[in-house]
């Protein structure tokens, strides 16, 4: 079986998410995966929907079982991570499964799939447009905000090791872009 997994990666404010939202709205043979997460849920938020909502606790035991694809401490007590059971069972029902991860999560599942991913970036313009863009969230302490913007300065660094980047200066043309290469990628004989 030909699996085909696509991911995207970029520090958080990048856009990622609202790209990836748009494409499972316009590829119906696409499902997200979705990751699990100790932080707390925000108002918006449905637990199995954009995340699993897990306890810390919770959390530690899948790692001791190894039910994780990948999983990292983004900030001290603050996990995410990609459950296989998850992806295996997308993959089985015969979807394309979109992950929308961060950088370090993206490197590892590059690393389990290869070239059954397909790999792009979400860059922002600059670090100054992507602290604006968290500040417009209102959903960022001081503190967490300047976490956040540290971790984008080292994510940042890692742009390079992935197959595409498309820098996020104008959504709407981001978005066309990062269409026209899953639309490649979905539609390319297998070698």
């Amino acid at each position: 079986m030909n699996h085909q997994l696509i991911l995207f990666c970029g520090p958080s404010g990048s856009g990622k998410t609202t790209v990836v939202h748009s494409l499972l709205e316009k590829f119906p043979q696409f499902i997200f995966s979705v990751s699990a997460t100790t932080r707390p849920q925000r108002i918006n938020e449905k637990d199995g929907v954009d995340y699993y909502f897990l306890s810390e606790e919770e959390f530690r035991e899948k790692i001791k079982k190894e039910e994780f694809l990948e999983w990292e401490e983004v900030y001290p007590g603050r996990f995410y991570g990609t459950l296989k059971e998850e992806v295996n069972r997308k993959l089985e029902q015969g979807h394309i499964v979109l992950f929308d991860v961060d950088v370090k999560g993206g490197l590892s599942v590059k690393k389990y799939f290869g070239k059954q991913v397909m790999d792009v970036f979400i860059m922002p313009p600059s670090l100054t447009v992507l602290k604006q863009r968290l500040e417009a969230r209102e959903s960022e302490t001081q503190e967490s905000l300047e976490k956040r913007l540290a971790k984008s300065g080292l994510e940042l660094s890692f742009a390079d090791q992935f197959s595409y980047i498309i820098v996020n200066d104008e959504l709407q043309k981001t978005i066309r872009e990062a269409e026209l290469l899953v639309n490649d990628f979905i539609n390319r004989k297998p070698a």
